[in-house]
């Protein structure tokens, strides 16, 4: 053996001394003393505190743009029951939810602990493994901080409580301390939110239900929830079910005939009448996209103050009262009451939400008609189409590029080409206009055009314009032809930003609520308002310029006023939503009504505020123009800074409407960028050559007192009327 092998074993020789059994054993063993001592010392010094700040939970003030007050929340919704007043299936359930093993352990769970200590060093998230007696204590003796520290001290506090206190009394302080949404604390707060009922009258199914709302009381609302969300919550009270049987705490009979108990939906808490509740949530969703919990802001100590003008709040709830529901009887009156309306007002140049209108008062009718997506925006759509072929450079199917001043066929029921999905949409009233161009489609709202302009363009690169302007994907966004007819569902307040991008001349607008949120101890990061250029100045632009037409001569000239404007009308399938979208160079508002049962069901708005269709072009344009009008202090001498397509001057074919039942079979003539520059002059010739790339739009000249109607070719379309008049006051 060389001196190199000596030397080698010699080391390992010394290495096996310095490790070996005993010594590893032994120094495992004075670890386990040394922790343990750890831990006794902390048992010892460690006492039951008094109850957490929680129970005297502090405010939440909310209030406007000035920092004038507009209402203060955070009275804890919370009423303690007894044990003995809730059903022992009930109790059974929220053990099986949150801990089989309660009535054995001694309050804690080693691993379960570990495991959230190990994974909240790490980063891991929120994630216990606690004991019901574990979560009590943090409810009631702690607080919500997920940290090493406050771990320990719940395991030594859990362990003294066990020690101190009866099941029972511990379950009870468990299902009233803890929070199920809606700002619900407590098991008889969430009965009444959730069923209607009182603890007591609980089914196996609804306490199941709710104690499975206590893993994601926000996520898990049944009637809030995504579809994700609703199959989260199903399958976790499924397991809820499943571990009373395993428990034989439930008959397996029974169990097999429990049908999942979908809550009622939220009303609102008492104090949020009017539009106040409306923005109160409007202020808290927007929070918990950034990031804050819900439990967070109920626990309260928040100062909120909204980017809402309190005066142009009024004048939106004003104009609203003026032009709808002073002409409605909701309670004489079935079909007036299904008419709801919503609204959405935002400063284009900050994405700031300046009013919003959600309803007839928070208390009566809880859902935002100002941020619903259930509705669709039907025609408003149409504009998002013209605004993606313009930026991608769109050309018709004979290669002709698309703008203005292009010409397509207006004639009804004509079956688009190039799609491998057949569509041949109906204009309003069965009108064929024969050539037109898009300008006048525009003005118009012909279906037939942009049901063909979307297949030009394709309605892949349509809906992901959309997308990028701030629309929001759903299961009902298909890219098909009939997307053109805006057959998906959207908000006033997706649209708003919609139409305040394209005010902004491209660049990303996200309407935003909180102009501020402090907190004794930290601050809620706003959202950013302004963001990127989503499509190019020139198409955004056009876009501004078409809609300027809808409303000098168009299907929205009841939104006409002393001021720029431009805007889109839109009327949905069976006349179930009613809306009209538009912007001066300063406002941007959406405006939609809405029709529903008292149920939730959708319902025709045919023959309610006025004879026929509630037209996006009536009163939705009337309360839009009203609110304008107000809200800009009788009108604005600010104009629109265009930069507009090139393509041309737009001039109008010779116009040749008619009625039929039947689609014409015969081939229209063939069209050009370019038509005749000398047509005869028409009543709708409305857009007038531009001298410039570079425009400024003037305001109609006319008077909004004026009793007498403009003289113009009534625009006949699912946005358009049969007869002339104008805004009323």
């Amino acid at each position: 053996m060389g001196r190199a092998d000596k030397g080698q074993g010699k080391k390992g020789g010394r290495i096996r001394r310095l490790f070996t059994w005993k010594k590893i054993l032994g120094t495992f063993f004075v670890g386990c003393l040394l922790l343990m001592g750890a831990f006794y010392t902390v048992y010892v010094m460690v006492p039951v505190p008094v109850a957490n700040a929680q129970a005297t939970m502090q405010s939440n003030v909310y209030k406007y743009a000035d920092g004038k007050i507009l209402a203060r929340t955070g009275e804890i919704n919370r009423e303690i029951v007894g044990l003995e007043k809730i059903p022992l299936e009930v109790q059974h359930a929220f053990v099986a939810a949150e801990n089989k093993t309660f009535y054995k352990d001694n309050g804690i769970d080693i691993k379960g602990t570990a495991r959230g200590a190990l994974n909240t060093i790490t980063g891991k998230g929120k994630q216990g493994g606690s004991t019901i007696t574990q979560q009590y204590v943090k409810n009631y003796y702690l607080d919500q901080d997920q940290t090493v520290t406050r771990k320990l001290k719940e395991m030594v506090i859990a362990l003294k409580v066990d020690q101190q206190m009866q099941k029972p009394e511990i379950l009870a302080g468990y299902m009233n301390t803890s929070f199920y949404g809606r700002s619900a604390y407590g098991i008889q707060a969430a009965s009444q939110s959730y069923y209607g009922i009182d603890a007591s009258k609980l089914t196996v199914a609804q306490g199941a239900y709710l104690a499975s709302l206590l893993q994601a009381p926000n996520q898990y609302d049944w009637t809030a929830a995504t579809p994700t969300g609703r199959k989260l919550v199903e399958d976790r009270w499924n397991y809820t079910l499943d571990n009373m049987v395993e428990e034989g705490w439930l008959d397996p009979t029974k169990r097999a005939t429990l049908k999942f108990p979908a809550p009622q939906k939220e009303k609102a808490a008492p104090g949020m009448e009017g539009q106040r509740g409306y923005l109160v949530e409007a202020a808290n969703q927007e929070l918990m996209r950034q990031g804050i919990s819900a439990e967070d802001i109920k626990a309260g100590g928040w100062t909120i103050t909204l980017n809402i003008d309190e005066q142009k709040q009024k004048d939106l709830v004003k104009a609203v009262e003026r032009q709808l529901e002073e002409k409605l009887d909701r309670k004489g009156d079935k079909q007036d009451a299904t008419v709801q309306a919503g609204a959405t007002s935002v400063d284009p140049k900050t994405g700031k939400v300046v009013a919003m209108y959600g309803g007839i008062g928070a208390t009566e009718h809880w859902t935002s008609n100002a941020t619903r997506r259930d509705y669709q925006p039907a025609s408003t759509f149409k504009p998002i189409v013209l605004a993606s072929a313009l930026d991608n450079g769109a050309k018709t199917q004979d290669g002709r590029k698309i703008g203005l001043g292009t010409v397509y066929d207006g004639t009804s029921k004509r079956k688009v080409v190039g799609s491998s999905v057949p569509f041949s949409p109906e204009n309003e009233d069965n009108r064929s206009y024969g050539p037109v161009t898009v300008q006048k489609a525009t003005n118009s709202s012909i279906n037939s055009v942009y049901a063909q302009m979307i297949v030009d363009v394709g309605a892949g690169n349509t809906k992901k314009t959309a997308l990028d302007l701030g629309m929001k994907d759903g299961a009902d966004f298909g890219e098909t032809p009939a997307m053109s007819l805006g057959t998906m569902g959207a908000s006033t307040w997706d649209m708003a930003g919609v139409y305040a991008t394209l005010d902004n001349h491209g660049v990303k607008v996200t309407p935003t609520i909180v102009k501020s949120a402090e907190h004794k101890d930290r601050k809620a990061e706003p959202v950013k308002s302004i963001g990127d250029r989503v499509i190019s100045r020139e198409a955004a632009d056009t876009v501004t310029k078409a809609m300027t037409g809808v409303v000098r001569s168009g299907s929205g000239f009841r939104a006409a006023g002393d001021y720029a404007a431009a805007g889109k009308t839109g009327t949905s399938e069976n006349n179930r939503s009613a809306w009209f979208v538009g912007y001066t160079p300063e406002l941007v508002t959406a405006v939609g009504l809405f029709g529903e049962d008292t149920k939730g069901n959708q319902v025709t708005l045919t023959d309610t505020i006025n004879p026929g269709r509630a037209n996006g072009g009536r009163t939705p344009a009337q309360i839009w123009g009203d609110y304008t009008e107000a809200a800009l202090d009788g009108g604005s001498d600010a104009r629109f800074d265009l930069e507009t397509d090139s393509s041309g001057d737009v001039v109008e074919p010779e116009p040749t409407p008619s009625r039929s039942d039947e689609a014409p079979t015969s081939t229209p003539p063939p069209v050009t960028d370019s038509p005749d520059p000398t047509p005869p002059p028409t009543a709708t010739d409305t857009t007038p050559p531009q001298p410039t790339d570079t425009i400024t739009v003037p305001p109609p000249p006319t008077s909004t007192t004026d009793p007498t109607p403009p003289t113009i070719e009534p625009p006949a379309d699912l946005d358009g009327e049969n007869a002339n008049g104008r805004r009323e006051r």
